[in-house]
């Protein structure tokens, strides 16, 4: 890992902003489960996206790469013909383990699924329950990702919790379309999170499978369908260019390109957020710009449907006047890292005023922020590039440690953030 020493600049300039990762990571799982050859444009290989690419292919999909396209051959016609023990290393990808568990027990054989990071600690009891109820054999380490399953997943009606990660549901989705029997999700709780599973029905009713959804308590699922192969682009992702939409109400001008703004992505709520914030929102076409109305206003920010977006808010909440309290973002604890620990302790190194509570943040804005000391990205990408975009209302240089862990998600990020007047150096802390 490396390190980097920021200069404090205005940015301005335009950025095509790259592909949303959440719908890519289903695109790609639709067609390979199809039954034709399927092209997939507009895609940026982040570590997670490789991840969900050669795991389908551990599962008997043939993908080829080109620079910004993928060709996939669907495994549906060979689905008989894979190979019997299967090695799937999900890297730090979250949603490459919980969508590809239930999908792989499509196969026979047994699956192994490996990873690093923190990604063994992230709950995965829903689908531990579902498979004692149907003798699905299957042993884990703790802490340390070792997952391996053995059987057939077998249609029904499937309890799952709405709190805990729309994860489980996603995967379950991908999955039951493709078994004999017909199936029932039932949602025990509340679902939080719904722009995820919106973000599935949606792309894989682009693929021809079909889900009746009862107002998200229960979805109705018919068994014996197939994904339909076809050819597929995927939009621009607001999770990422939520760190330059916040550069702009901080002060920044930067144009986001390619961002769709009738989308579905649940991260498209920075809009709402930065207009709540004293932002004016300038859309024109596929084009975003935020406008800065004077002084920032601090609000009320309930991150439960957009936790991804809740550290690059933290940094405008900073700057703004007054107490912003953003609540129901206990799930960022399981993140890369503890993001609701780490975007404290990082922000107020910087001069910021944030008090951490369990499931919650309390912010009181300050007019600056001071800079000259060396921050860590805790290796979680999210982390690094909000201090990134944060850096530029220091009033001195910082350092970031390990701020290459972007490539997880946006590993072009400070290749972007340069072409927009990002001013920085590589460092050799101490």
């Amino acid at each position: 890992m490396g390190n980097l020493k920021i200069y404090p600049s205005k940015l301005k300039g335009e950025l095509k902003i790259p592909p949303s990762k959440s719908m890519a990571h289903r695109a790609i799982i639709c067609a390979a489960l199809s039954d034709k050859l399927c092209r997939i444009d507009n895609i940026d290989y982040s570590d997670d996206i490789i991840a969900t690419i050669e795991a389908m292919k551990s599962l008997g999909a043939i993908i080829t790469k080109h620079e910004d396209y993928l060709e996939v051959v669907g495994v549906y016609k060979n689905i008989q013909n894979t190979k019997k023990n299967k090695m799937i290393d999900c890297n730090e990808s979250g949603s490459t383990l919980r969508f590809l568990i239930p999908i792989s027990l499509l196969f026979d054989g047994s699956s192994r699924f490996i990873g690093r990071g923190n990604l063994g600690k992230r709950p995965l009891n829903t689908y531990y329950n579902i498979f004692d109820k149907q003798n699905i054999k299957y042993s884990f380490k703790k802490d340390i990702l070792n997952l391996e399953v053995e059987g057939r997943l077998k249609g029904g009606t499937f309890e799952v919790e709405g709190n805990v990660s729309s994860q489980f549901i996603s995967g379950l989705l991908f999955t039951l379309p493709l078994l004999k029997e017909d199936s029932k999700i039932v949602i025990t709780t509340d679902l939080e999170s719904k722009s995820y599973v919106d973000l599935t029905l949606k792309v894989i009713k682009d693929f021809g499978i079909e889900v009746i959804n009862n107002n998200y308590e229960e979805f109705i699922i018919k068994g014996n369908q197939k994904y339909e192969g076809r050819n597929y682009k995927v939009e621009g992702d607001y999770s990422q260019g939520a760190f330059f939409l916040c550069a702009d109400a901080l002060g920044n001008e930067i144009v986001c390109k390619d961002l769709n703004i009738d989308s579905l992505q649940g991260d498209k709520e920075v809009i709402n957020i930065l207009k709540k914030m004293n932002v004016d929102i300038l859309a024109k076409g596929n084009e975003i710009e935020g406008k800065r109305r004077k002084k920032l206003k601090s609000t009320y920010i309930d991150g439960s449907q957009c936790p991804d977006i809740i550290p690059v808010i933290t940094s405008v909440a900073v700057l703004a006047k007054g107490r912003t309290e953003i609540v129901n973002v206990g799930r960022l604890r399981i993140k890369e890292c503890d993001r609701l620990s780490a975007i404290t302790s990082e922000l107020n190194k910087l001069g910021a005023n944030i008090i951490e509570k369990e499931d919650s943040i309390i912010v009181e804005g300050v007019d600056e922020l001071e800079g000259n000391v060396e921050v860590w990205s805790h290796k979680d990408h999210r982390i690094a590039m909000t201090l990134a975009i944060v850096s530029s209302r220091c009033k001195k240089p910082i350092v970031i440690k390990d701020y290459d862990c972007v490539s997880k998600s946006y590993p072009n990020f400070f290749e972007d953030f340069e072409k927009v007047g990002g001013i920085s150096v590589e460092w050799n802390v101490g």
